[in-house]
């Protein structure tokens, strides 16, 4: 059975509009990950969206619950129902049904379509909801409906927000196969499984905890699709199910360890279900990094594979399991197959840092737990674990679980803030000031006009200080607010726009003047403001608004980025997506997902494919639309990104189409040509491109174009290309020279013999002292060389030895210092350096009387 088909045509037949699965970074600046089905509408229940026609709806909503309050991290692979990430099947109503309605749908859901026994099922309720109460014993026997408290019945999504009483639906799986003293109604035992949690939603609650009513009672549900999943299936775990058991043959298969449904199977169950998070987080545009979700993603991986490596894993192996979970859950979530190959690459670079540090950081580990004698493990060496190795801190508290000990986590915090206060030390500060935006909420937004215009008569509508205090007058520095403003404001990577606001003539004599420099524009709740300087202006001034003329030029390096777009999804693939942007009036900086380096092919391609378009003269169209038409069209939207019910889309012909505010040419002919000027990584799984576009490409080429003459003007060479050929045959010749005469000076050494080994201790300055000594090496029987010689300021040291009583590392280990230096190697060879350049014949001196004298 289809359960999640069958859960959504059941609800769209009472009335409910299906809705897609919401990203799992939400739209919500309190929550790390939508980590609940009701996420995406929290602001319906609020009060802060008026509820959508039809006011009930439904969903299967990917969830996670890893970081954050909601961490179920520790617990996955120990238990049979704890997962990182997982699909709530949810039914909401938005003023519109309550707990009669919400009641019955789900008796006839669990009863009629999964057709469950009834006499397994029991219910619990708030301690305080007989109404809730009264309505289910027409359905179910009064003594098979608990009244439980808050911990229990009572549901929040976090410490603020929506929450209200619950009512709860559990499955008896029964007690021949669950009979512990844990194994009741409530108890931490699996007997009595809790599959649907009804929300009751009623209140909302503030930060000082007061709960106040909702505008209207409203109806919240959420039914795991994986526990639901087993016991329709009949088994008693999650993880032997049909959703995971493909992932487990995959693992067994990958590592050749068999699994096992007990304890001993833990490190199968972390990986099958960490594959999943770590998959659905990349394919939705999270990337690894050393904070926020993107080193909760790291976490996860991380976990991943060191039980990977438990499993006897020495190289990457997780992202071989996408494939299969593409193909199990491909046809639900599309872009796992559309970005599958793009994951994979990402994962396995992720896992391969990994891997290099993993076996030294294991090692260091269990040398600390053998030296451990109590139940708390050294907090100085957690610390190096994750500092030095990449174990994230929760990693180590995992692996000390298992051996029920813990982290000195006093040592480890102070070494924590240490490093955060060194860093801080460091950073010169951006020179933000706190600002307030109360004043801000008093003003109702205004119009831009700055696609159509770049000089507008308008009003100052509000002024703000600084701080963004509202005033009546500015004198110097603040922001201002137009009624009508063609200054486009900070977005999507563009860049604010600078320029002036001029008095208005009232008459025909009257004069011109400007009475504020615009140097940035932003914007602060949807409104937009202009950061302006030597200003003399007061509310309800009416001026004229010019934007500075480099508009036109950040236009071209705007239009550049989209066609950049087009071009890196056609030549790599499409799983190409943006991961951020700059665009400025001499630059632009373009962020996309990609696993590895850009070819000079690659680069190449890409950038005659651009110059080729703007050659082509592709006149801009630019509409505005629903979000599904544009998406029909094939724009490109950002996963994740908040779009409103109407959107703009630029287009250039067949080439490229975007959601897009920002300003734009009106033919590509107008960007003139297109450089890229590097290409380079950015982090695990995103690169990063910089190129010039406009007037700035003009000057990139003139400025090789004059330094190609004055290369030629200088060496009088009229032709460039044999002038350099000429270079390279002369430097040739010199390096042949100079080894000829290495060796010659190599032949002139003669060895001191001492008890049958023939020492060379020299000091030979701008050579190659590896290439000598090992000359030497091929030819002086029983030999110990010590050289020692300066280059470009700096001391070389290299050693070499045959015979068994001396150690080349240990003649480098002993005597660099003396030159402020280190080194070491092997006993038949070695090297260092030093920085005292002086003191090379002092430590010459000492070897020649410590070895042969």
């Amino acid at each position: 059975m289809d359960i999640r088909k069958k859960f959504l045509e059941f609800f769209e037949s009472k009335g409910h509009k299906v809705y897609p699965s919401a990203p799992l970074v939400p739209d919500d600046p309190t929550l790390l990950f939508t980590n609940a089905g009701m996420v995406p509408f929290k602001p319906i229940f609020t009060g802060e969206k008026p509820a959508p026609e039809p006011p009930r709806a439904c969903s299967s909503q990917l969830c996670m619950r890893a970081g954050g309050k909601h961490n179920d991290l520790e617990n996955v692979g120990y238990t049979n129902r704890h997962h990182t990430l997982f699909e709530m099947l949810g039914n909401f109503s938005f003023g519109d049904y309550f707990k009669e309605e919400a009641i019955a749908y789900a008796w006839e859901f669990v009863t009629e379509v999964l057709e469950l026994p009834k006499e397994k099922l029991w219910i619990t309720i708030h301690e305080s909801d007989d109404e809730a109460g009264k309505i289910w014993e027409k359905y179910v026997p009064k003594e098979r409906i608990v009244k439980m408290g808050d911990k229990d019945n009572f549901w929040q999504m976090g410490d603020t927000g929506p929450c209200g009483p619950c009512s709860e639906i559990h499955f008896d799986q029964g007690a021949d196969k669950f009979n512990s003293p844990e194994d009741y109604l409530g108890g931490d035992g699996d007997r009595f499984l809790e599959i649907w949690n009804l929300v009751f939603m009623q209140y909302n609650r503030d930060e000082s905890g007061k709960l106040t009513p909702l505008p209207k009672p409203s109806i919240d549900t959420g039914m795991g699709l994986e526990r639901i999943t087993a016991i329709k299936e009949g088994v008693t775990s999650n993880y032997d199910s049909s959703i995971f058991r493909p992932l487990l043959e995959k693992i067994v298969e990958i590592t050749g360890k068999e699994y096992h449904t007990d304890k001993r199977g833990a490190s199968h169950r972390v990986i099958a279900d960490h594959i999943r998070a770590v998959t659905f987080l990349t394919a939705q545009g999270v990337q690894f990094s050393r904070e926020g979700r993107g080193y909760v993603l790291r976490r996860i991986l991380r976990r991943g594979v060191r039980h990977g490596y438990l499993l006897g894993m020495r190289e990457p192996f997780m992202y071989k399991i996408v494939d299969t979970l593409a193909e199990q859950m491909g046809e639900q979530y599309p872009y796992l197959l559309e970005k599958k190959e793009s994951v994979k690459d990402t994962i396995k670079l992720e896992e391969e840092r990994f891997f290099e540090t993993i076996d030294k950081g294991m090692q260091l580990f269990e040398e600390e737990l053998k030296k451990t004698t109590g139940d708390t493990f050294s907090g100085e060496v957690a610390f190096k674990l994750y500092d030095t190795y990449g174990f994230p801190l929760d990693l180590t508290q995992d692996m000390l679980r298992e051996v029920n000990k813990q982290v000195d986590m006093k040592t480890f915090n102070a070494l924590m803030q240490e490093q955060k206060d060194r860093a801080r030390a460091n950073w010169k500060g951006s020179g933000d000031v706190k600002i307030n935006l109360k004043d801000l909420e008093k003003v109702e937004n205004n119009k831009f006009v700055g696609y159509e215009h770049t000089e507008y008569k308008t009003k100052v509508k509000a002024l703000f200080d600084e701080n963004m205090n509202m005033v009546e007058t500015l004198n110097g520095s603040g922001w201002v607010m137009l009624e009508e403003t063609p200054f486009y404001a900070e977005s999507g990577g563009q860049v604010g726009d600078k320029g002036e606001l001029r008095t208005y003539p009232t008459s025909q004599n009257g004069e011109l003047r400007i009475v504020a420099k615009v140097v940035d524009t932003k914007k602060f709740d949807d409104k937009n403001l202009s950061k302006v300087v030597e200003a003399e202006l007061k509310t309800g001034d009416e001026v004229v608004a010019k934007v500075d003329e480099n508009r036109s030029e950040i236009a071209k390096n705007h239009t550049a980025t989209h066609l950049l777009h087009a071009a890196l999804r056609k030549v790599l693939g499409e799983h190409v997506t943006q991961a951020g942007s700059l665009v400025e009036a001499n630059r632009l900086r373009f962020d996309f997902t990609h696993p590895k380096a850009l070819t000079k092919e690659e680069l190449e391609s890409i950038e005659e494919m651009v110059n080729r378009v703007i050659a082509k003269s592709i006149p801009a169209e630019v509409k505005e639309m629903s979000i599904d038409e544009a998406k029909k069209m094939g724009a490109m939207a950002l996963f994740g990104e908040k779009y409103g019910d109407v959107v703009r889309v630029v287009k250039f012909g067949d080439f490229s189409v975007e959601l897009c505010g920002g300003t734009h040419v009106n033919n590509t002919a107008e960007v003139n040509s297109f450089y890229i000027i590097k290409e380079s990584g950015v982090s695990a799984g995103v690169r990063r491109i910089e190129a010039v576009a406009g007037f700035g490409a003009y000057r990139y080429a003139k400025g090789f174009r004059d330094l190609v003459e004055e290369i030629k003007s200088e060496n009088k060479a009229k032709d460039l290309k044999a002038f350099v050929e000429k270079q390279k045959e002369e430097i040739k010749k010199l390096k042949t020279e100079i080894k000829e005469l290495e060796k010659a000076a190599v032949k002139e050494i003669k060895p001191v013999n001492k008890d049958g080994i023939n020492y060379v201790i020299e000091r030979i300055d701008n050579a190659n002292l590896r290439e000598i000594a090992t000359d030497l090496k091929g030819r002086v029987d029983n030999l110990v060389a010590f050289l020692a010689g300066e280059n470009k300021g700096k001391v070389t040291l290299v050693a070499v030895s045959t015979v068994d009583s001396v150690k080349a590392g240990d003649l480098i280990k002993n005597y660099a210092p003396i030159v402020g230096g280190k080194g070491g190697g092997k006993p038949d060879f070695a090297q260092g350096g030093g920085k005292d350049s002086g003191k090379i014949d002092e430590m010459i001196a000492q070897v020649k009387k410590d070895l042969i004298k």
